[in-house]
Order: C-alpha cells, then sequence, then structure tokens
C-alpha cells in the first residue's frame, strides 16, 4: 500500500473536529485535531496525537495544561483558521476554564492537565487528565473523506 492509499483509508472514519489551545509566552494559540479520543473515566482522561510538523509540537512538550473545544457545526471557520486553510479574518472568541484557553460556545470545553506523552511514530500522544469540562447543546462539526460535514436532519 502507498501512503496515499492509506490516508485515503483513514478519511473513510468520520470525526467531529476539535480545536487545541494553550497560552505561551502570554499569547493564546491553537491548533486544529481531528485525532481526539476520551480514554479513561477513572481517571478523566483524553488523547490527542499532534504531528510532530505541527507549529505547536514543541510548545505543547514544554506546557502541562491545554484546552480541547468540540466545535459546533457553525463554528467551521474556526476549524479552517487553526488548520491554516483560510487566514484569520475574526477575532476568536476565548473564554478560560480552569485557568487555559478554550473557544466560547464549543459544543463542549475541556481543560486539561497533561497526564503523559508518547512518541508514535511521526506524531505525539498527548494523554491529558480533565480538570473542567462544559457541555452545550447542538450538533458537531464533522470531518469525513477529507471534506467538512454537518448533521442534517430527516
Amino acid at each position: 500500500m502507498d501512503n496515499r492509499e492509506y490516508r485515503k483509508a483513514m478519511g473513510k472514519f468520520a470525526t467531529g473536529i476539535t480545536v487545541v489551545t494553550g497560552e505561551f509566552d502570554g499569547a493564546v494559540q491553537g491548533m486544529t485535531v481531528n485525532a481526539f479520543m476520551s480514554v479513561s473515566l477513572d481517571p478523566r482522561l483524553i488523547t490527542i496525537s499532534i504531528d510532530e510538523r505541527a507549529s505547536m509540537y514543541e510548545k505543547m512538550q514544554s506546557h502541562d495544561r491545554f484546552g480541547v473545544s468540540v466545535l459546533s457545526d457553525d463554528q467551521q471557520p474556526f476549524s479552517m483558521i487553526f488548520a491554516k486553510q483560510m487566514e484569520q479574518d475574526r477575532d476568536i472568541p476565548y473564554e478560560y476554564r480552569d485557568g487555559v484557553p478554550v473557544i466560547k460556545n464549543s459544543l463542549v470545553t475541556l481543560s486539561c492537565k497533561t497526564a503523559n506523552k508518547m512518541k508514535a511514530g511521526d506524531h505525539m500522544l498527548l494523554i491529558g487528565e480533565v480538570t473542567d469540562v462544559q457541555v452545550k447543546e447542538g450538533d458537531p462539526l464533522l470531518f469525513f473523506n477529507s471534506e467538512y460535514r454537518h448533521i442534517k436532519e430527516k
């Protein structure tokens, strides 16, 4: 199999879209991440996967707190901005949860304390212990087959 075929196969798994954020040198920075999952209820753990070429890769290794915002279907521009698919054309509405910046009005916001890190190929798996959660109603922004998707009521 070649890399293109493998990437195509992985794109057939529909995922939600998250933005991972942190405060570095007094400025909030973020990146779009769709490799996110819940790991454990006791303790409350999540995992994200970060490409070693990502601009936040080194920063995430040297900080022990980060936020995760699960985007709603009307927050696609935020995903595109943080994925560098479009220029930032608007202010990003942040709020702080347990001292960590997250995106306001997301479906879910999580504040996390780094519990563990593990190198996995060309990515780092970052396991976070959830220290705060906020949940809102709405539909998620999805990614499938290399495209953004939205849930439509039937």
